[in-house]
């Protein structure tokens, strides 16, 4: 912090004394995340920077940026700079970028850009949004079968320069289909008489243009690429995607679900560029919807009225909460799982089996401390009178029921909302709870009037 607090007073000073060249040799030798916290400490001078930096430099600058920075900026720019931004920005970027502009911001900017990078801007756009298109960039090296390894140096040495990465070659055959990729470390530790086919080893990992990035994002989890390749229905390549997008990608997905765990929609912004509107209309929908399931509560409040009594009211958060817990941890658990491809809607009546038996298990754990509680209560009290084993009973068969029961509506409704097409991370925890809330009092007073009906009711 100090250090950031001495990079300010540095770059204000320079802005004070209108010292544009000094300012642009101390821009230029800062990292680019410095300048990006520089545009954070200083929102004000953020289109300065970037028109004071080289343009390669502002390029890299700008794309690290969030995006209501991004447009906060672009509106303050010069129309010269943001012609030069949009043509030296990479595809992916660019495409990234437009993706967030309304159509008619977007439509007057494709006309700022060359007719090179209009065709390929165009190209992207038209790819589904979120889809593993919107993310590719057309800049890669290719390579043919029959070259050899000083050929394919010359070619890299060529046009690497305009590539995305020069990590990852890839091999394409007469017709444009890709065959495989090639390491670079490959190539230069392979004997000069060697050609690209010698080292292709048919172990092809490719994405499909269509596909969700949310592939993408579990694809590259499962495999140490830098980049991969993306083909469309006939194998023909289009684009790769680098794993800095995928990271990108991930990091929102990341903060899209744990909003929605919470039991909110997902913001399109970070929090603090959000309006009090905005906020309050994406958290009321929820809130509403689990207000009225609350209200279900009072329903079954209502149905069990005469059977109510001061000892059963007392016991019912116990209840309440422990089903709810017990459905969080297992609606957790398994949106994580999901995530991470370790669980598929194949494997559901797997994972129920799972949650049954260890459901049954926690439920009998805390059975047996509610059934303890209650006898040191009666020990030291007197607080349930000669029939305190019943309330133990009572207490210890439904927390057995609503636990086992928390469990599998926790591990199930994500399942449920997989297989209909909507997001899991929506069974967020509020939800559950609030499922299991209503109809834990039901298995809770169904427990009681079984075991206590006789002597209370």
């Amino acid at each position: 912090m100090e250090e950031l607090a001495m990079l300010v007073a540095h770059v204000e000073q320079l802005i004070e004394r209108g010292d544009q060249a000094e300012l642009a040799d101390y821009l230029n030798e800062l990292n680019i995340s410095d300048v990006e916290e520089l545009i954070d400490e200083l929102p004000e001078y953020g289109p300065l920077f970037l028109e004071t930096l080289s343009l390669k430099r502002a390029v890299n600058v700008f794309r690290i940026l969030d995006f209501p920075t991004q447009e906060r900026i672009f509106k303050k720019l010069k129309a010269n700079t943001i012609r030069e931004l949009l043509n030296e920005m990479p595809p992916d970027d660019r495409t990234s970028f437009f993706s967030e502009l309304t159509g008619d911001v977007v439509k007057r900017l494709i006309i700022l850009l060359t007719p090179e990078e209009r065709k390929e801007a165009l190209s992207l756009l038209g790819y589904p949004e979120d889809s593993v298109g919107r993310l590719m960039t057309p800049d890669y090296i290719t390579v043919k079968e029959h070259w050899t390894m000083p050929r394919v140096l010359d070619h890299i040495r060529r046009y690497g320069g305009a590539s995305e990465t020069i990590d990852v070659l890839y091999v394409l055959d007469a017709d444009g289909k890709l065959v495989d990729d090639v390491r670079i470390k490959d190539v230069l530790l392979a004997d000069q008489e060697k050609v690209v086919g010698d080292l292709i080893d048919n172990r092809l990992i490719s994405l499909r243009a269509n596909d969700p990035q949310e592939d993408a994002v579990s694809i590259f989890r499962m495999n140490n690429r830098v980049a991969l390749p993306v083909v469309d229905d006939r194998d023909i390549m289009l684009g790769i995607v680098t794993i800095d997008d995928i990271l990108w990608v991930a990091n929102e997905e990341y903060s899209e679900d744990m909003q929605r765990m919470g039991g909110t929609e997902a913001l399109d912004e970070p929090y603090l560029d959000v309006s009090i509107f905005h906020l309050v209309k994406k958290r009321a929908g929820w809130l509403i919807v689990l207000f009225l399931g609350q209200l279900l509560t009072v329903t079954v409040l209502n149905h069990y009225e005469d059977k109510l009594t001061t000892v059963l009211v007392m016991l019912m958060p116990v209840i309440m909460s422990s089903g709810g817990n017990s459905g969080s941890q297992a609606s957790t658990l398994i949106i994580q799982a999901m995530a991470m491809g370790e669980v598929t809607l194949r494997d559901w009546w797997m994972v129920m089996r799972r949650e049954i038996i260890s459901g049954s298990l926690l439920g009998i754990i805390l059975g047996t401390l509610g059934f303890f509680r209650i006898s040191v209560e009666e020990a030291f009290r007197h607080t349930y009178g000669d029939i305190w084993y019943l309330y133990g009973f009572a207490i210890g068969a439904a927390l057995v029921g609503v636990v086992l029961w928390g469990s599998l509506i926790g591990s199930m409704l994500p399942f449920i909302l997989r297989r209909f097409g909507a997001d899991p991370a929506s069974s967020s925890a509020p939800f559950v709870s609030t499922i299991v809330d209503v109809t834990g009092l039901i298995i809770y007073f169904t427990f009681a009037s079984l075991i206590l009906g006789d002597v209370l009711f």
